[in-house]
């Protein structure tokens, strides 16, 4: 991310959350967790799977050999996996990565961020909705201001009207991001190591805890430790190269994102001087023109929404992969499923920041009603 840009388009908690930092902490906890869920199972000695955890700790590993590892091997994982393995005994070493492949942790680990990233857009989304529902509370019927429609004066209506629209626009938000699901993957190398959706193997008849066969990474029972250990959902099978979870989070993002964009459009309209009925507490100036009182945030929330149908595109575009993995469309996914996250957290966190100090102006309403609808 642009250090110089970054202020505007990195504001807030889930810019954070998809932090590179973040990402590499996120295939760290997946190979732990993976380690112990076998140990869980008894497919792996514990001994063992407690030195891969102790050893997936980020202060072992330097982002900048990883990074370089992904440019020498296409993905970051291999490079985690060999640090990982280089910080244990030999004897420990084949429980790192276990019956996994690398897509399997790195889509892991991007369930992981976007879970995190998800929530926290969505406290945001929340301090959002009340800070509308502030700004319209006791004025259900007063002060009254003009309707807009095609930007052209309509009816009357009260502030709470309006106010209680935005509210409306972000719960539906907030609703489209508590529904998703964040599923964890281990299906394999080929994405076939759990069979097909839905089909329990005939040994899966025995105890679970029993059924090791001589693959053990389809041990029935160890996808849904991996999944519990980590907090993630339970898939119905493998979704190497279906690619619907990605694009259903990052269209409930864009949504939300959608959401913000369209109160702080509604925002800088009711900013115009020719208009005055709001106006940001804390707006900003021009350098050539210091008179004016610029709606800073709401622009900034705008300007932040404005880029996110492009990245979801991309995510869509990405859907038909070659195969059981693609070359390149799934490497798409990564930093644009991010980029798109942290622009919706920091459209959401400028809105939060643009409604708490939202004035409203009952006399310019006033005026304006007074003047007639043209």
């Amino acid at each position: 991310m642009s250090e110089l840009f970054g202020t505007v388009f990195a504001r807030g908690a889930a810019a954070v959350a998809v932090s590179d930092e973040a990402w590499l902490r996120a295939m760290l906890r997946a190979e732990a967790s993976l380690a112990q869920a076998a140990a869980d199972i008894g497919a792996v000695d514990g001994d063992a799977a407690a030195a891969v955890a102790g050893a997936a700790d980020a202060g072992n590993f330097d982002l900048a050999a990883v990074a370089a590892s992904a440019a020498r091997t296409g993905d970051p994982v291999v490079g985690v996996v060999e640090r990982l393995r280089a910080l244990l005994p030999e004897a420990h070493r084949s429980v790192v990565h276990y019956g996994a492949a690398s897509q399997d942790v790195l889509d892991t680990a991007m369930m992981l961020v976007a879970k995190e990233a998800a929530r926290r857009i969505r406290a945001e989304l929340r301090n959002c909705r009340l800070a509308a529902g502030a700004l319209g509370a006791g004025f259900e019927t007063e002060p009254r201001l003009w309707a807009r429609t095609f930007l052209q004066r309509a009816e009357p209506i009260a502030l709470g009207d309006l106010t209680a629209m935005w509210e409306q626009c972000l719960s539906s938000a907030e609703t489209a991001l508590e529904g998703l699901a964040f599923p964890v993957s281990l299906a394999g190398p080929v994405g076939t190591a759990w069979g097909r959706p839905g089909r329990r193997p005939p040994e899966a008849e025995a105890a679970d805890s029993e059924y090791v066969e001589s693959r053990p990474e389809r041990a029935l029972g160890l996808r849904e430790r991996f999944a519990s250990r980590l907090g993630l959902d339970v898939p119905p099978g493998s979704w190497h190269a279906d690619r619907s979870p990605v694009v259903r989070i990052g269209a409930a993002a864009a949504e939300a994102a959608g959401a913000c964009g369209k109160i702080a459009v509604d925002i800088v309209l009711l900013s115009q001087n020719e208009i005055g009925e709001a106006a940001e507490a804390r707006g900003g100036s021009s350098i050539s023109m210091p008179h004016k009182h610029n709606p800073v945030a709401a622009t900034a929330t705008r300007a932040c929404a404005a880029r996110t149908p492009g990245l979801l595109s991309t995510l869509y575009a990405a859907m038909p992969q070659e195969l059981q993995r693609s070359p390149g469309l799934w490497h798409s996914e990564w930093e644009t499923l991010s980029d798109l996250l942290r622009l919706t957290g920091s459209a959401a966190t400028w809105l939060r920041e643009s409604l708490e100090g939202l004035r409203i102006d009952p006399d310019a309403m006033q005026r304006n009603l007074d003047q007639g609808p043209t």
